[in-house]
């Protein structure tokens, strides 16, 4: 990385720092520690990848990138949108008051951490190198231990209603993990 990265790398790095701790840590919600970790992965990613986005626009790898850079967009619009909707969020962000078990909800319970996934693939594959490879797992890790800790966190929150939901959904791909 460059002077001007590594420049934007610190400043984004101060506002998601800032964000997490407005949004989840402020409130003992130790998930925004993970979650930390998964945004400054993807954000090493971008910083990383970003001169080879256009270049070669019809090899294999750029066409596996914008798919999955696309269903990393339309998983977070919908997710986004039903979080809003039904979660009915007490704060505007992240405290849900209600438990969502419709659309997306109704077969993953963390979309969003499933776009955050796909997202953190679809840059690595912008250019595949060993560090690309290794982020996009430190971020997989990173979205898998958030949610494990968020799960915890609602099952507080919401009881048996929410054991019972995780019983009958799957954490990031419908019928299978």
């Amino acid at each position: 990385m460059g002077q001007i990265e590594i420049i934007i790398f610190i400043i984004l790095t101060i506002v998601i720092g800032w964000l997490s701790w407005i949004i989840s840590l402020k409130d003992r919600r130790y998930h925004g520690i993970f979650r930390f970790v998964s945004f400054e992965t993807i954000l090493i990613l971008v910083l990383m990848n970003y001169p080879v986005w256009f270049k070669n626009p019809l090899e294999w790898q750029q066409l596996i990138s914008w798919v999955l850079l696309a269903g990393s967009l339309l998983v977070a619009f919908f997710g986004f949108y039903l979080f809003y909707h039904h979660g009915k969020p007490a704060d505007g962000m992240e405290e849900t008051t209600a438990l969502i078990t419709s659309g997306l909800y109704r077969y993953i319970r963390h979309p969003l951490y499933l776009s955050l996934i796909l997202g953190g693939f679809g840059v690595m594959m912008k250019d595949l190198k060993w560090l690309s490879f290794i982020l996009a797992f430190v971020n997989l890790l990173a979205l898998y231990l958030t949610a494990k800790v968020e799960e915890k966190e609602m099952i507080k929150r919401f009881g048996k209603d929410y054991a019972d939901y995780m019983c009958t959904t799957k954490m990031f791909i419908p019928y299978i993990l």
